[in-house]
């Protein structure tokens, strides 16, 4: 039996703020000593025998999806591309639909994955998958319970029911996220397991199921992928189509209405990464109790985390806090506190703050830049070009631009001109010239860009040629 993955990879990862953002958020992020938590689900897959995976993402994300599985040596995967975010329902039903549509067999089966999670006990992982087959093999919706060893308030909770085979239950019922004291109820019964958000079933199953009760979620995802079309490396669903899908997970959509959902209990050593606290957790601790990451000094402190990203980060006499230094931003909570960054988030949004969202340090298909200076009519970045890279042929109507390079070979593009520039050589884009800017090389290009004029905004971009398909100026 086919068993393809099917991982979602449309969050925003709030509750990780500042480290993780929307448009860099946290399933991309180097998390895992030199691996993304997205990299480490890809990881678990090769240990097992399943097809090319399919991936759900943002259209915002797509570049970063693409590179990373080309960092893991992932071939033959699918990217779905959503114009927008409709939870996890219709996420899953356009892969289940691009599996039909493909011609592929309607019943091998979809693992449904979240992109952001860590799972230590990758054999017990596979373990679980293979208990999960035969009861989806024979029209079972499976999901996984994990074995809560904490009271958390965090997590919804599945309450298993009868044995329906060996390691796999009947689900007597789903419940919201509960209160402390509920929690504790639920740990002490012995019965209860946290709500994992992956899922084992067929793709015929998955369907009819979603038929019965969200028949306009497969009319909008059947249409979305009908209408849908190849771009480069994604898949772009038809967006008129699948923005008129009601927006749903799969948990309220199907699970919580079906009567054939199954659960399989499970010990993974599981982690949704969906907090400060959390990541802290399975971080490595020192004797008392404190994790850290970067350039950072503890002294005197107990159970605290420091994470930073740039400068030293010095801290005395602290419990129970975490502190995470980014280039823009400094976060500071105590850790039983850490699940309500996400309404931190909400606040800077609603004052248009836009380091809620967007890092300092920008990532594009072609490589990043960093904005590390500005003020009235200028702006400086520290720009980086990948090996074999080049930026779009374009124009600006409101500045000019000096670059400067700092390492490694520039073939520069200026209206008629075309020259190849070496390390501590400078040239200058006038207001209003055709230029472009590329590496031909096998080694990063790094230089530095001053801009100056009267407006320094990324929508001051007209693109007249790009090899990534971009239409707008900020993607």
């Amino acid at each position: 039996m086919k068993i393809i993955p099917v991982i979602l990879s449309g969050g925003s990862g709030t509750r990780l703020w500042p480290l993780s953002r929307g448009t860099y958020p946290k399933q991309f992020l180097d998390l895992l000593d030199g691996r993304s938590l997205f990299q480490a689900t890809l990881d678990r897959l090769s240990e097992l025998n399943t097809e090319a995976p399919i991936v759900v993402a943002s259209e915002p994300h797509r570049f970063l999806v693409a590179e990373q599985l080309r960092q893991r040596d992932v071939a033959g995967a699918s990217i779905i591309l959503e114009p927008e975010g409709r939870n996890t329902a219709p996420a899953i039903a356009v892969a289940a639909e691009l599996v039909k549509s493909q011609g592929n067999d309607t019943d091998s089966l979809l693992l449904v994955l979240p992109a952001d999670h860590n799972i230590k006990d990758v054999a017990a992982f596979g373990k679980a998958i293979e208990t999960g087959k035969q009861a989806a093999t024979e029209g079972k919706l499976v999901t996984f319970g994990i074995k809560p060893d904490a009271a958390e308030t965090g997590f919804g909770y599945i309450q298993a029911g009868s044995a329906l085979s060996d390691g796999v239950f009947d689900i007597s019922q789903f419940v919201e996220k509960p209160d402390a004291a509920t929690a504790q109820q639920y740990l002490d019964a012995g019965d209860y397991s946290w709500n994992s958000g992956m899922f084992l079933f067929s793709v015929d199953k998955f369907l009819a199921e979603l038929e019965k009760f969200q028949p306009e979620m497969v009319t909008a995802c059947s249409k979305a992928v009908a209408g849908g079309h190849e771009d480069l490396d994604f898949f772009r669903l038809d967006a008129h189509a699948f923005r008129a899908s009601p927006s749903d997970s799969i948990d309220y959509a199907v699970m919580e209405q079906t009567n054939d959902a199954a659960v399989v209990l499970v010990d993974i050593g599981w982690s949704d990464v969906g907090s400060w606290g959390s990541l802290a957790d399975i971080y490595d601790h020192d004797s008392d109790g404190n994790s850290t990451h970067g350039d950072v000094l503890l002294q005197d402190c107990k159970n605290t985390m420091a994470y930073s990203e740039n400068k030293l980060v010095t801290v005395v006499g602290v419990e129970d806090l975490v502190i995470v230094e980014t280039l823009d931003a400094v976060l500071v909570t105590h850790k039983d506190k850490s699940q309500q960054v996400g309404e931190l988030v909400k606040h800077l949004k609603s004052d248009d703050r836009l380091v809620a969202t967007e890092h300092r340090k920008i990532y594009r298909p072609w490589g990043s830049y960093d904005s590390i200076d500005y003020g009235d009519r200028f702006q400086v970045k520290r720009i980086t070009v990948n090996p074999g890279a080049e930026l779009s042929l374009q124009k600006h109507h409101h500045r000019a631009e000096h670059w400067i390079i700092v390492s490694g070979t520039a073939e520069v593009t200026c209206d008629e001109n075309v020259m190849m520039m070496e390390e501590n050589t400078s040239t200058y884009i006038p207001l209003g010239s055709v230029h472009r800017l590329a590496n031909r090389g096998v080694i990063p290009l790094e230089l530095i860009e001053v801009q100056s004029g009267s407006y320094l905004g990324e929508d001051d971009i007209v693109r007249l040629e790009d090899n990534y398909g971009r239409k707008g100026t900020n993607t």
